[in-house]
């Protein structure tokens, strides 16, 4: 397979010479990304909230901060830029939930979450994009969810998510002509450590959870690294704005009704 003249699909080279800012580096998907792209030439900026988090060797440069504070974000930002130069890919992966019904709201809850998934990723977000869109060129991808596209739970992720597509297509009306790109994934439920807590209140939730997706599994976090890969690469180059779910088909229709309605 051939994408047009840069080089083979998946080559090893594929991001050679190219600084990618991950972040929540250290957890599930983040790991996957940052294992993707290093195998493919990229140097890994990762940052998480802990030393600890990024201890993975793929990761080059490592910085921490808190996306529910702040000052800690603002003071990574400069840190990083001197240390690692104006990235040509940002990953911005972090992301976090636990309200997950309208009744388990609460006001420190929805402030929680929004402050988390909207308002932290666009702190740090915004002065990397700019940078990116000064020098001329980039490629931005944010890790958002299905829960923006459709309710599957979760109301102040599920907002806050919204809120990051949104963002993203902003980005890339206004700094299109600027040489930058901004895409969105939208994972479907993903095998990682985010869904222990559920296991443990009900180990057969998986096997319930399979039922409504077509493809009849959950996807893992290696495809989901490939779909971030793709939209950051050159061979995406004409692909801005877009919001793409890698969700096994959940999106594209509610399969029990097919089951249980029309082929009763």
């Amino acid at each position: 397979m051939w994408d047009g003249g840069a080089g083979k699909v998946g080559s090893k080279a594929e991001f050679e010479g190219k600084t990618i800012v991950v972040t929540g580096a250290g957890g599930g998907l983040g790991s996957a990304i940052v294992e993707l792209m290093a195998g493919r030439g990229a140097r890994i900026v990762g940052c998480d909230q802990s030393t600890e988090a990024l201890a993975s060797p793929h990761i080059a440069s490592r910085h921490v901060f808190d996306l529910l504070d702040r000052a800690s974000i603002e003071a990574a930002i400069p840190v990083l830029l001197d240390k690692d130069g104006v990235p040509d890919v940002l990953i911005n992966n972090a992301g976090w939930t636990r309200a997950e019904t309208l009744k388990a709201l609460t006001a420190e809850k929805i402030e929680q979450e929004l402050d988390l998934n909207l308002t932290g990723v666009m702190t740090f977000a915004d002065p990397l994009i700019k940078a990116m869109a000064a020098r001329g060129s980039g490629s931005v991808v944010f890790i958002s969810s299905v829960n923006a596209i459709s309710h599957f739970g979760n109301p102040a992720y599920a907002a806050a998510k919204a809120g990051i597509n949104a963002y993203a297509k902003s980005v890339a009306v206004e700094l299109g002509r600027s040489g930058l790109r901004a895409n969105v994934v939208c994972p479907g439920s993903i095998r990682t450590a985010a869904w222990d807590h559920r296991l443990a209140k009900d180990p057969e939730i998986i096997g319930r959870l399979k039922r409504l997706y077509p493809l009849g599994r959950i996807v893992n976090a290696s495809e989901v690294a490939e779909a971030v890969a793709f939209l950051a690469s050159d061979r995406a180059s004409g692909i801005t704005g877009a919001v793409v779910p890698v969700d096994a088909g959940l999106t594209a229709g509610y399969l029990p009704f097919i089951d249980d309605i029309l082929g009763a």
